[in-house]
Order: C-alpha cells, then structure tokens, then sequence
C-alpha cells in the first residue's frame, strides 16, 4: 500500500512535465492498479485466515474423536460388568425363588422373611435393569456422536491429502515447464502449502528497469502457460529490491515504485501470452524491506510468484 500512496504522489509531481493525456493515463492506470491491490489484498488475507481456521476446526474434530472413542471404550466396560452383576442378581432370585418355594410352608416368620429379601432382590435387580439400560441408550449415543466425528475427520483428511497432492503435481509440472531457467536465477519452493516461483532480477530486467528482457520474458510465458488451465488458484506476483537507493527525476522514483511497476510489468506478459483469468492474479510492490540474502544484494533484487490454493472447499465443509 505504501508503494501505491508513493506511486501516486509520483503520478502528480510528473503531471507538470507530460502533457495531459499521459497523465489522465496514468491516473487511470494508477486507479486500476489501486483496486486490484486492495481487492487481492483482502483475498489473501482471507485466504490464510481461512486456512487457519481450517488447521484449527480440523485439529478440534480430531481430539473430539479420540475423547469420544476413549468414553466409549469406558462405557462398553461398564456396560459388561453390569451385565455380569445382572446375570448374578438374577441367579441368586432364581435361588430364593426356588428356597421359597421349598419352604414356605416352614412356618410364617420365615415366609415373610424370605418374601421381603425375595422383594428387595427384584427390587435391586429391577434397578439394575434400568441402569443397564440408559448406559446401553448412552452407549449408543456416544457411538452414532463417535461415527459422525470420525466422518468429518476423515473427509478433512482426504480433502487435505487430495490439495497437498495437487499442489505437489502442479509444483512438477512449473519445474518440469522451467527447468531450462534453474541454472540463471530461479528457484522453486513448495511451502506452507503454496509454491513460491523467485526469479533473481538479473533473469528479468536490466539495473534500474522495468521492461523485461526477452529471456526472462521465455520463463514468464512458460509459467502462464501452465498455470493458465489451472482456475482454481490465487496468484501474487511480489516485486522486491535491493537497499540501493534511486535518485531519479522520471519513474521510477524509488525502490517502492521499482517494485510496484516490476510485478505489474510480469503480469502484463503473463496475460499477454496465456489465457490466464487476471481475477486470479495480484500485483504487490515489497521495495528493499524483504531480503532473502543480506550479505547479497543480487538474490534481494527478484520478482517473487506466490501460488495458493482456493479454500472454498474446505471453507464449505467446515461451516456444515
């Protein structure tokens, strides 16, 4: 965004010095160039919330379905020696059903005695039934709560399998697409779910330019063309510098510029030679301020292609 505000505090100063038609041109250009970054910036904002809220819905129905499997393990022991202190109740009224019978004609005391331990035995006997019983509707409650949990586990996992999967073919298929450009100044990342494509700046442009030199522009057309058939990604194309200051009169004024109009110049290629969606693409300027090299200015100046997966799908699964 900061190199968007110096763009545009650039655009007026230069307004004195061109005539107006370049100038409504480039107000235009700025304009578009505006939106296209605060539209794409929300984007990948949501994105990686999205995709955290994904890691963490996942990582919650996983310890729910271990909790749930544990308590229904505990319920199933339960449930067993119930069954045995049932099977034992009922033996021993079974007994004193038959000692009854043999003896009640021993006197009255006793039948009464026998008759109320008789009663107290169906008693105990009736409320275990009943315990049994709700642990068995519990147990089963648990367990249809245990199969639920399991299925939206394993759809999770399969989903996740299936984009790591695709994000590793499609990571192939940009190096098989770019191997004849490894040797001069690019590498290919697969990282956190995303594909990083750095092309150092020497690859691309001369010192000091925006315009991109005809064997960087083979790379770039080689990357459109395979991910032109792929619809369903997000598409950032960050521009980086070195600390070297600009002193220029014209534009680029500063680093910021340099790599606001470096990333917008790729893109151009890009949808020039591929049939590429440009809703899909996003053009970001990050000036000298993310270095992957300190000690080598050469490695900072690059043009950095972020490539990410869309979401929705699990987005739409965990709202279910």
């Amino acid at each position: 965004m900061k190199g968007l505000i110096v763009f545009c505090l650039g655009m007026f100063a230069l307004a004195s010095c061109v005539p107006t038609k370049k100038y409504q041109d480039l107000l235009a250009k700025e304009q578009a160039c505006s939106e296209e970054l605060a539209k794409f910036k929300g984007s990948a904002l949501t994105s990686e919330a999205l995709a955290k809220d994904v890691q963490n819905q996942y990582i919650l129905l996983k310890a729910e379905a271990e909790d749930l499997r544990a308590d229904t393990t505990d319920l199933g022991q339960t449930s067993r020696v119930l069954s045995a202190k049932y099977d034992q109740l009922k033996a021993i009224n079974n007994e004193l059903e038959s000692n009854y019978q043999r003896l009640r004609q021993a006197g009255a005391s006793e039948t009464a005695k026998l008759s109320s331990e008789l009663a107290t035995k169906k008693l105990e006997l009736q409320r275990r039934e009943d315990e049994l019983a709700a642990l068995e509707r519990d147990l089963t409650k648990k367990q249809e709560l245990l199969d639920e949990r399991q299925k939206r586990v394993t759809e999770l996992e399969e989903m996740f399998s299936r984009q790591e999967k695709a994000t590793s073919e499609l990571r192939a298929k940009v190096a098989n697409a770019l191997k004849g450009f490894t040797n001069k100044g690019l590498t290919i990342v697969e990282k956190n779910g995303k594909i990083y494509v750095s092309l150092e700046a020497k690859l691309l442009f001369p010192s000091g330019s925006t315009v991109v030199d005809p064997e960087g522009q083979k790379a770039l057309v080689e990357l459109a063309q395979v991910l032109q058939t792929e619809k369903e990604l997000e598409i950032i194309v960050e521009g980086h510098t070195d600390t070297d200051a600009l002193n220029k009169a014209s534009h680029p004024k500063n680093n910021w510029e340099l790599s606001v109009l470096r990333a917008t110049s790729v893109i151009e290629i890009m949808l020039a030679k591929s049939e590429m969606d440009p809703k899909q693409l996003m053009a970001a300027g990050r000036s000298e301020y993310i270095p992957v090299d300190p000690n080598e200015k050469a490695k900072n100046r690059r043009i950095e292609i972020i490539i990410s997966p869309n979401l929705n799908e699990l987005y739409e699964l965990i709202s279910k």
